[in-house]
């Protein structure tokens, strides 16, 4: 089974995108490798990495006095237009300098390229914590790493930074047009062969919790792509890469919802007091996007709830223990895909109300803890 990891598959989950898969030894990766090497030195302010043996990494620039350069006004006297992209931020010390150069720089390529690079931690999540041939490369731990630490493009780094000896730092970031119509498009085909990794398989697969769980995570990765699509086409050459013809995150996100629509599951409770546990229940699978009822579903979630009284010497009130045993059951051969337990206890002065108070907080555990569970159910069908 296609192996990835810890996907969060609702939150799209905080600040990254990455790319390369293909070997370390192409240019193209040696290109990425560096590029992600120097930002994120640049930004964590760590000593350099060493470079790799088919590439080279510039050192991390010094921090100049003296007069005002010119770029600290105009990015371009010093980075041609022809060449670079580049953008001038600044702050109370280097490391603030560097992101804001950096931030700058993203908001160049518009908003939603921010807003997308800061929805897509669930790809580096998964293929970072993955087994995939893709997350072995360390070109793409790289491209995760810079976007993680700084939340900005990959290739970009800082080119110069000064002090103007009394509170600012300021400091230039610059993207090369070349370098990125070289890395950019190996990333794209890269990612492209990744979804088609991950949505080879049957039939069966497809319609069931791992097809879906599979399109959810292709939709991030299409997400990733477009961002660079994006980049490509600003940075004036895409390289034979059509962005307008990528594939969109919501095309896979629409076939995801339609794999929900027949793919009901169902909720059998036993000694349920007025159906609360049941509706319990019920809400967290609508939430998670699946429509919930019927008793012939492939998928059934079979609870059971045990309520018992329990004295204590020398307490004259009245106690009920609970517990709730909740099996995600694949009907087609009766497989636990999920076992889920709570249990407690509950005292009041009477026991029909120490019963009801048992309810309700098992109700409670179950909206806030159960839909975790399911997500990370969700995740785990990609290892």
């Amino acid at each position: 089974m296609f192996k990835v990891v810890s996907l969060v598959l609702v939150a799209g989950i905080m600040g990254t995108l990455v790319g390369c898969g293909s070997t370390p030894s192409s240019h193209a990766d040696a290109e990425a490798e560096a590029a992600a090497r120097d930002a994120v030195a640049e930004m964590t302010g760590e000593p350099r990495p060493p470079a790799t043996p088919s590439g080279s990494s510039a050192q991390k620039p010094p921090v100049r006095g003296g007069k005002e350069p010119a770029w600290v006004a105009d990015p371009y006297t010093a980075y041609s237009k022809n060449d670079y992209v580049a953008a001038v931020g600044y702050g109370s010390d280097r490391s603030i300098a560097e992101k804001s150069a950096l931030v700058a720089l993203t908001s160049f390529f518009g908003q939603n390229i921010k807003s997308q690079l800061d929805t897509l931690s669930g790809y580096s999540e998964s293929v970072t914590k993955g087994g995939t041939e893709v997350s072995k490369n360390s070109s793409v731990q790289n491209a995760i790493n810079i976007i993680v630490e700084m939340q900005s493009l990959v290739g970009a780094e800082i080119g110069e930074v000064w002090y103007d000896n009394k509170r600012t730092y300021y400091a230039v970031a610059i993207l090369e047009k070349a370098n990125t119509s070289t890395i950019y498009p190996d990333m794209i085909r890269s990612n492209q062969r990744m979804i088609d990794e991950l949505l080879a398989m049957s039939a069966l697969d497809k319609n069931g919790l791992e097809g879906y769980s599979r399109y959810q995570l292709a939709a991030i990765i299409a997400d990733a792509n477009e961002v660079y699509g994006k980049v490509l086409s600003l940075v004036g050459n895409t390289s034979n890469i059509v962005p307008g013809d990528l594939k969109t995150g919501n095309s896979y996100r629409l076939e995801a919802a339609n794999i929900v629509k027949n793919l009901p599951i169902g909720v059998v409770v036993t000694n349920d007091q007025s159906s609360r546990i049941e509706g319990a229940f019920a809400e967290v699978i609508y939430k998670a996007g699946f429509k919930s009822g019927g008793t012939n579903s492939r998928y059934m979630l079979r609870v059971k709830v045990t309520l018992d009284p329990v004295e204590y010497p020398n307490n004259t009130n009245k106690f009920a223990r609970w517990v709730v045993d909740a099996n995600l059951t694949d009907t087609m051969d009766n497989s636990i895909l999920l076992p889920f337990n709570i249990n407690g206890r509950e005292g009041h002065v009477t026991l029909s109300e120490a019963m009801n108070r048992a309810v309700a907080t098992a109700e409670k555990k179950i909206s806030d803890s159960y839909g975790g569970v399911l997500s990370g159910y969700f995740s785990a069908l990609l290892k």
